[in-house]
């Protein structure tokens, strides 16, 4: 691995003294050993000379994309931030560093430490670039909530939603990135609320997720849920529950036929088939010592 990061330093000399900073990050990403602190004095001194002024977020992108497929695209993000980067190309990402968010530990965590810790989950299970980006954007509608509702974040998918269509219209992000991205912000803490006590509730939220139409994308949303639950606490590489129970109620529509549902009421019709279908595996089912 020391290998390759040395042969690619010759890649760095050849580029755009804005986007070496960026590639400096995300090379060190993929190095097994810790950031070099002249690297670091490299780096800042070149943010603060305003070498990234001037270079446009769309050349930017490929560089970001080397670093969150890195081994450790957690040691990226902290990178640009130490060297003052994170704030100019990140903004959004940066004002989470510091924020509050509500656990199931006694303490909040940091939204930024969190960040970084579901971003090496997702390097762990070899996720794929859009799970990589979604879990960096799901969370940037809580870098400005109210100081009197934290850890609380009211109204933050509100927030959100627009930010990361800014965010990959700017850096100039594929489709399927952004699509994910504003997916999990928007269903992200659903999911992880999703519970086997209320079967007509998944099954809307099945729909709202496209999880019949589009299993792909449902699939790539449950890795970012996993990811981002494993990043709490002690749960590093444990299972998700939740996954395990929508896919159960996934199994169970699958056994539903929607075309002899037609006329008026087929929507609704195909609906409560599938609420019933989902009510009757959950409870055929033993969740003993399950999360709800």
């Amino acid at each position: 691995m020391a290998r390759k990061f040395t042969r690619s330093l010759a890649d760095l000399a050849q580029t755009h003294p804005a986007l070496g900073i960026i590639r400096l990050a995300a090379l060190l990403a993929e190095a097994e050993a810790a950031t070099d602190a002249d690297a670091l004095d490299l780096l800042f001194e070149q943010v603060d000379a305003g070498f990234l002024l001037d270079v446009a977020p769309s050349e930017i992108w490929p560089e970001l994309v080397r670093g969150l497929m890195a081994r450790s695209p957690a040691k990226m993000i902290e990178t640009l931030r130490e060297c003052g980067a994170l704030a100019q190309i990140l903004p959004e990402t940066e004002a989470l560093f510091g924020v509050p968010q509500i656990a199931d530990e006694p303490a909040p965590v940091d939204l930024g430490e969190h960040l970084k810790k579901a971003l090496e989950e997702a390097a762990r299970c070899e996720a794929p670039l859009p799970v990589r980006v979604a879990l960096l954007l799901m969370n940037v509608g809580k870098g400005d909530s109210p100081p009197e509702h934290l850890p609380s974040h009211y109204r933050h998918i509100e927030r959100g939603l627009p930010r990361i269509e800014a965010i990959c219209l700017r850096l100039g992000a594929p489709r399927e990135c952004r699509e994910l991205a504003l997916l999990a912000a928007a269903e992200g803490e659903r999911v992880h609320r999703a519970s086997k006590t209320r079967a007509g509730p998944v099954a809307l939220m099945l729909e709202r997720l496209g999880a019949f139409e589009a299993p792909e994308r449902f699939q790539l949303l449950m890795t970012v849920c996993a990811c981002d639950y494993r990043a709490y606490g002690d749960r590093s590489g444990a299972a998700y529950p939740k996954a395990a129970l929508l896919e159960l109620a996934l199994e169970a529509c699958a056994k539903i036929d929607g075309t002899e549902l037609t006329g008026q009421g087929g929507e609704e019709e195909l609906h409560e088939a599938r609420a019933a279908a989902i009510a009757w595996a959950f409870n055929s089912q033993r969740w003993s010592g399950e999360e709800d």
